[in-house]
């Protein structure tokens, strides 16, 4: 509980805020479209899953690390099975996995993916389909190959990745207010890590 009214505060703060001179608030007006980048959340977000796959297959060999000659099964599977998801389970662990990893792992995942949009000065809407698409992508295509897609997580990921991601994009653009750098740089860093790093690489937002 004090985990949903953290994130909700901070959501209802980032609406509250007001917008930078270069980037739009929200569901408002489009910014110059040449500011606003696709091209960085989606190599973003193809590495992080990429890097996410390749950690399953030394955690969990099985089925994360079978034979490619398995692959076309699993596709098969993935495309022509409904997602798996069984009501009779406990909350959270609709799909077989334990709640933890879903709660906590999937709202991180579907914040990095949403935070990433935002800060490319994408607004709120254009952020959860971007990172609606990107779930089902890991979904289908990227943990397919080894285990049908999850229902749960099909919702639950861009869900609270809207929640959570918009709650951490409030605290980064609120620290711009930060007069000391070195306050100002370690509050970005602990509330967008990747991004900060990425920026620091020269990339555009």
């Amino acid at each position: 509980m004090r985990l949903l009214t953290t994130i909700a505060v901070a959501t209802s703060l980032a609406v509250a805020l007001p917008a930078h001179a270069d980037e739009q608030n929200g569901f408002g007006p489009d910014p110059d479209p040449e500011d606003v980048y696709w091209e960085v959340p989606l190599v973003h977000s193809l590495v992080l899953m990429t890097t996410m796959r390749t950690a399953e297959a030394f955690i969990w060999p099985d089925p994360f690390a079978e034979s490619p000659l398995q692959w076309g099964r699993h596709y098969g599977e993935a495309l022509m099975q409904p997602p798996v998801f069984d009501a009779s389970q406990d909350p959270f662990e609709w799909d077989g996995d334990p709640w933890y990893l879903n709660v906590f792992g999937h709202g991180l995942f579907g914040s990095e993916l949403y935070l990433r949009a935002r800060t490319c000065h994408h607004n709120v809407l254009e952020s959860l389909l971007f990172t609606a698409a990107t779930s089902a992508m890991w979904e289908y295509a990227f943990e397919g190959n080894g285990v049908r897609p999850s229902g749960l997580d099909l919702w639950y990921t861009p869900l609270s990745g809207l929640l959570l991601g918009e709650g951490r994009h409030a605290v980064w653009r609120a620290a711009d207010s930060i007069e000391h750098r070195g306050l100002r740089g370690a509050v970005r860093a602990v509330f967008d890590p990747f991004g900060e790093l990425e920026r620091a690489l020269f990339t555009p937002c």
